[in-house]
């Protein structure tokens, strides 16, 4: 076969759009080095294709469950069940802040933060 056509391959394949993913099909698998069933004579991969499944000699449900494969998304993980580890002990003050009703180190009053923001920015004491 010098040319493939359409028409030649929609005999097999009456639906133009699934000739299309066919025949897509097929090119990716030859490109990934399937065995040719027709010779190449110095076509490109999709035109290989093509021929091969106007020349019925590829397996349409085989290419079809390939193609099935190709475009379903894997599936997702499992969740993991495992217990959550603290790393840091909930006692802990990870932040250094320290909480307002606690008192200071060397028994001095804790500072009014808000208070001492004002004074500095109005100059007020």
């Amino acid at each position: 076969m010098a040319r493939v056509t359409v028409e030649d391959c929609i005999l097999q394949v009456p639906n133009r759009f699934d000739l299309v993913l066919y025949a897509a099909q097929r090119a990716r698998n030859i490109s990934r080095g399937e065995t040719l069933t027709v010779e190449r004579d110095n076509d490109k991969n999709p035109v290989v294709a093509l021929r091969e499944i106007a020349e019925q000699t590829v397996e349409l449900p085989n290419l079809e469950s390939d193609l099935v494969k190709s475009l379903s998304r894997a599936p997702e993980p499992e969740p993991v069940e495992d217990e959550v580890m603290d790393l840091i002990a909930t006692d802990e003050n990870i932040f250094g802040v320290m909480d307002v009703n606690e008192e200071m180190p060397g028994g001095e009053e804790p500072v009014d933060i808000e208070a001492a923001i004002g004074a500095e920015l109005f100059g007020e004491e």
